[in-house]
């Protein structure tokens, strides 16, 4: 995709999270890497009133190009970038369920197969650090070794992708899992899948979705 399509589907993902009741106010922001950086939505900004022209151009050495201020978790997203090159979008929301469990900072261990779809047979709750920050970001990056997504302790939660399409599936798919995690804790401690049932299940998603042979 050129810039103009990147920037309109950053509006576009935008609201959609907003009317998926996974994004509130101004809490929470989105990229897509481009050229030699990335777009990310700005400082302060909700879905309510975003326009291509709010987006900014944020180089990996960190100097950024537009009207507004880049969101403050700017870092996170560049390191990201830098570290997992297989992803070239990223979604950070404060999600209900997903947040509640940040607030609690558990981990969701492998209650349920589908948790293969982000990676691994867990998700991780990064270590807390103060919002914005280098150690945010540090903590962000061990989190998502090996995962598309992470919880952040006391925050919310990251998905990443290949494209906007699969960070957004991933965001919904983490607030998903946090529900049912959360259900599942009310009425006690789930059964967790063995690491033969686990891998029995991601073998069995090697060919989800695909085109048949």
């Amino acid at each position: 995709m050129n810039e103009l399509q990147l920037r309109t589907e950053l509006v576009l993902t935008s609201k959609n999270l907003d009317v998926l009741g996974l994004s509130h106010g101004t809490s929470g922001n989105l990229s897509v890497r481009y050229a030699e950086g990335f777009l990310i939505t700005p400082s302060g900004f909700g879905a309510e009133g975003l326009s291509i022209d709010d987006i900014v151009f944020v180089h990996l050495s960190g100097a950024s190009q537009g009207r507004w201020q880049p969101s403050s978790e700017w870092l996170f997203h560049r390191d990201i970038y830098v570290q997992y090159t297989e992803f070239n979008a990223i979604i950070h929301t404060h999600s209900n369920a997903a947040t509640a469990l940040a607030c609690m900072r558990r981990d969701i261990p492998p209650f349920h197969y589908m948790l293969a779809l982000l990676g691994g047979d867990s998700l991780r709750c990064a270590n807390y650090a103060t919002f914005g920050t280098q150690a945010l970001s540090d903590n962000a990056l061990i989190a998502m070794t090996d995962r598309k997504a992470c919880l952040l302790a006391n925050h919310g939660m990251i998905a990443a992708g290949k494209n906007l399409a699969e960070a957004l599936s991933n965001t919904i798919e983490v607030e998903n899992l946090s529900e049912l995690y959360l259900r599942t804790l009310a009425v006690g401690e789930p059964v967790l899948l063995t690491a033969d049932e686990f891998a029995d299940a991601q073998r069995q998603f090697a060919g989800y979705g695909k085109p048949k042979q």
